[in-house]
Formats: C-alpha cells, structure tokens, sequence
C-alpha cells in the first residue's frame, strides 16, 4: 500500500512539473485539445495524440481547464457559464464549422438549441452564422474560446 501511495505522488507531481514546464514555454496543444494532456503531450503530431485526450478525459480536467481558462484553455469570455455550450464545442468543433459553413445540420442544430435560440429564429441564425463563416474562424488554429465569443459577437449584431 505504502508502495503504492508513493508512485501515486510521485506521478503527481512529475505531471506538475511537466505541466508548470510546459506552460513556461506557451507550447500549443495539438488535435487533443486543451487540458492535462495538451499541456504534457503538447502538439506532437500522430497516435501520440490518443494518449493526449485520454489524459484530457480524466477527471474531466479539461472542462475544468475550459471554466477555469486554465491546463492551456484559454476561457470563453462571454458564455463561460455555460459549461454544456463550451464542453459541446470542444468534442465537436470540426462538425460545428462545417455545419456553419453549409448554414445547417444536426451539429449546429443542436449547438442553437444550446444557446437557448428559439425555433423560430433558427433559420435566421443558422443563416447568419454561414455568412459570417471567416469571422467565426478565422484560421485553422481557431481556439475554443475564440468561437464562441466570435459566434455570440457575430448573434448579437
């Protein structure tokens, strides 16, 4: 037991180490996302990325990284508290923009229907998004933060 408790600490902190290391260094994290595995994985292109969102999913540390714009996430400025909006985009934000750009799709339905858009005014929105598609991601490197405080900019002009 005592063995046990030992590696647990001393993982831990090695974790941390690599962590406050790799946050020194502003290095990006790669198609994982944000979180514990973006910081200790960092942008390593491959299978390495697996590894990275397993170490994202545990104990749900990157949705906290995502509330807390720590672990990397940079942290929504506009709809932070809304942790199921900001949580949906992170899993599904290539389906997202490609919803977007067609101006449809289950993706952006349900992303509408999380930003509490009445039914009626779907169409108008979903419409709007499209066309303000350059602005909502504005490069191929676009964070989480940055899209939904682009898409709520962009819904309440």
């Amino acid at each position: 037991m005592k063995k046990m408790v030992m590696v647990a600490m001393v993982v831990a902190l090695s974790l941390m180490v690599a962590g406050s290391a790799l946050a020194m260094e502003k290095k990006q994290y790669g198609d994982a996302g944000c979180g514990l595995g973006g910081m200790v994985i960092g942008n390593e292109p491959g299978f390495i990325q697996l590894v990275a969102t397993f170490l994202n999913g545990i104990c749900s540390n990157q949705t906290f990284g995502i509330t807390s714009g720590t672990l990397g996430c940079a942290k929504p400025r506009n709809l932070a508290k809304n942790d199921r909006l900001n949580e949906f985009v992170v899993a599904n934000m290539d389906n997202l923009a490609r919803d977007i750009a067609k101006g449809q799709g289950e993706t952006l339905d349900t992303f509408a229907e999380l930003m509490q858009i009445p039914a009626e005014k779907r169409a108008a929105f979903d419409q709007k998004l499209q066309a303000n598609f350059a602005v909502i991601f504005p490069s191929e490197n676009v964070v989480l933060a940055d899209v939904v405080d682009n898409i709520v900019t962009v819904a309440a002009n």
